[in-house]
């Protein structure tokens, strides 16, 4: 008598237990939790000082942009694949689009990147993910402006023209300088107040 070995069962990939892992995870209250390149990450409730900057650059989009806008802090991007996962998931600390496309109303948890018209982030403990990984994800998915206010380098960058895994253009300027937003904004961010 011969016994048959039946086919071996599938299991979920690395990457569907990376992601039913993250899509389970559950933060304690003030925390949230990001998926880039493969790894799941949580973060604290920021600094005060992170959240005047961050209120620094919210009021000034709202009420200076050419075009009237929308601003959203904490609203889940899905971002396109890098690293181990075959998505990625961010939390910027400010996602805007123009007020006429109402992109965030109705929008799911984890929303595509479509219609952002800038991204900001305020550099945390963890500056290298904001200056490198998030701002290669936020090229791959085609969100045209992302702004980076650098702590820890008294520095406000502005990336625009996405073209693949990166930005073609960069414009940095010192805390106290102002630095040009293009259209749809057409406005110059005053940083004196980082200083």
């Amino acid at each position: 008598m011969t016994a048959m070995a039946g086919e071996p069962e599938a299991g979920p990939s690395q990457e569907e237990t990376l992601l039913e892992c993250f899509f389970s995870l559950e933060t304690p209250e003030g925390f949230r939790a990001e998926l880039i390149e493969g790894e799941i990450v949580v973060s604290p409730a920021p600094d005060g000082d992170h959240e005047d900057y961050l209120s620094t650059v919210f009021r000034q989009v709202l009420r200076l942009s050419k075009t009237d806008m929308d601003g959203s802090g904490n609203k889940g991007l899905k971002l396109p694949r890098g690293g181990l996962c075959p998505k990625n998931y961010a939390v910027p600390d400010g996602t805007f689009a123009p007020r006429e496309l109402r992109l965030f109303r109705g929008a799911p948890a984890w929303m595509p990147c479509d219609g952002v018209a800038l991204v900001a982030e305020v550099t945390s403990s963890k500056a290298e993910r904001d200056r490198i990984a998030k701002r290669h994800h936020y090229a791959r998915a085609g969100v045209p402006l992302y702004l980076l206010v650098d702590r820890e380098e008294e520095a406000v960058t502005l990336f625009s023209e996405p073209a693949d895994q990166d930005y073609a253009e960069t414009h940095t300027v010192p805390y106290g300088k102002a630095l040009p937003l293009p259209e749809p904004f057409s406005f110059d961010l005053e940083t004196a107040d980082f200083a």
